[in-house]
């Protein structure tokens, strides 16, 4: 397939990998030129512009940290316009589908170019090793012509089709929001817990051993626990964004956010104080201050081994 990839970021480069990898003919694009080195090296084609990129692609993915950025490259930057009658545009970014819409009753519309919203979830390391999650909006033709597309991005066995345009970009903005949520909610029980004289890892273990056990507790915060690890990969600015495009979309919707809009302001907060390339997980140091000490667990390798055992 003719692929032309857009946006070679901490996850998009290594997607765009493997597209390469996998014997398709891709051509990049990136507004920093350094960032497609490896890809040159290993058979892609650069492009000057997101037009050229653009321009006789059977395939076009955008990778980009924002609605704003997508629209931009897609309609100021001439891709809409550039790519052939007949191509599919697979958008992987966190966006939203006012967006997509945008350009699409804009140019694309009329110039029969088809289109699915694909947005990801997997981080840097499930990028890497291909085994990203990917929710797919579209239609049920244009999803199964990609399929191979995404099977050489993600994980065969988690790449969802969730429903019509527009249904990827709304699945991955509720996970990222539910997921925001955990976080703050259990930095707070974690908090109140170790203030109040409980030793930090019975009280995680209590609390896995309880209905209240959730995948963040178990896994995710393991990283912070046991390493001290903010999770530098995905920056808070692109979480202050998410949240926000999810609460936005709420309101759109006429569904009352008042949990959501507190999880985002206490994660702009942490934004502020912590500074917007600190990790996702950073709100858990506002937290640690409440409590008067960092979570750590004095035997991480223990906390390791019960998280599996619990898998």
């Amino acid at each position: 397939m003719r692929i032309g990839f857009i946006g070679l970021g901490n996850m998009g480069r290594h997607m765009a990998r493997h597209l390469i990898h996998a014997g398709h003919l891709v051509t990049v694009y990136d507004t920093r030129p350094e960032a497609g080195v490896e890809h040159l090296a290993l058979g892609a084609r650069w492009a000057d512009s997101p037009a050229e990129c653009a321009r006789d692609a059977e395939f076009l993915i955008t990778m980009l940290p924002n609605p704003r950025v997508v629209e931009d490259v897609l309609m100021r930057g001439g891709a809409a316009e550039a790519l052939p009658e007949g191509a599919l545009w697979i958008d992987m970014s966190t966006s939203t589908p006012a967006a997509a819409d945008r350009v699409a009753a804009e140019v694309l519309d009329a110039r029969g170019v088809r289109r699915l919203d694909a947005p990801v979830s997997g981080m840097a390391r499930g990028a890497d090793a291909a085994m990203l999650q990917i929710f797919v909006g579209g239609a049920d033709d244009d999803f199964r012509i990609a399929l191979p597309v995404f099977e050489a991005m993600g994980d065969p066995g988690r790449i969802l089709h969730v429903g019509p345009l527009g249904a990827g970009y709304t699945v991955k903005l509720m996970i990222n929001l539910l997921w925001f949520s955990h976080l703050v909610a259990s930095a707070e029980v974690l908090a109140m817990g170790v203030k109040a004289g409980v030793d930090l890892g019975v009280l995680r273990s209590s609390l896995l051993a309880s209905p209240a056990a959730s995948h963040f507790l178990e896994n995710d915060i393991l990283c912070v626990l046991a390493d001290g690890d903010y999770d530098d990969s995905f920056a808070m600015a692109l979480a202050c964004k998410d949240l926000g495009l999810a609460v936005d979309l709420g309101r759109d919707l006429g569904v009352s956010t008042e949990l959501s809009a507190l999880v985002e302001q206490i994660y702009r907060r942490s934004k502020a104080q912590h500074g917007e390339l600190s990790g996702e997980m950073s709100p858990v140091r506002l937290y640690e201050s409440l409590a008067g000490r960092e979570f750590r667990l004095p035997n991480p390798a223990a906390a390791l081994d019960d998280a599996a055992l619990t898998v």
